[in-house]
């Protein structure tokens, strides 16, 4: 009878590892692409693209499709956005906290990558995020 329960136990133990892995966003970065044109940092450009940054991470996990184009309401120096998230991974589908996750790491990249540049791109494997000075479409 003991032969029979360690199965089971190690098959629900995996079971139950494999739904706690599930969701995980996997923030490795595979692209940065950063425009050669600056900004200073006192610039309007710097509040209109902190905004655009804020709204991307706040607003694409509850969007359909995981997937947001946005536009800062300051006219002095606009900035564009855009944010996605993998909606269908390879292991599963991510969470809107998953997406969160990933586009905040997406966040902290550009701003680390791309500093003080007016516009940037990154490309984690399960999300997206880019920024420009002028309207772009992807």
């Amino acid at each position: 009878m003991m032969v029979v329960k360690t199965p089971l136990t190690l098959v629900l133990i995996l079971a139950l590892s494999s739904e706690l892995a599930k969701g995980i966003p996997n923030t490795n970065l595979t692209q940065v692409l950063c425009n050669g044109a600056q900004y200073f940092k006192d610039d309007p450009f710097a509040i209109s693209l902190a905004y655009v940054l804020a709204e991307l991470v706040s607003t694409t996990p509850s969007r359909q499709g995981y997937d947001y184009h946005n536009i800062s309401p300051y006219p002095n120096a606009f900035a564009y956005g855009h944010a996605a998230c993998n909606n269908n991974t390879t292991t599963t589908s991510l969470t809107k906290q998953d997406c969160k996750t990933c586009l905040d790491s997406a966040k902290d990249n550009l701003l680390t990558s791309c500093d003080a540049q007016i516009g940037g791109r990154v490309l984690l494997v399960d999300c997206t995020m880019r920024y420009e000075q002028y309207p772009f479409d992807d």
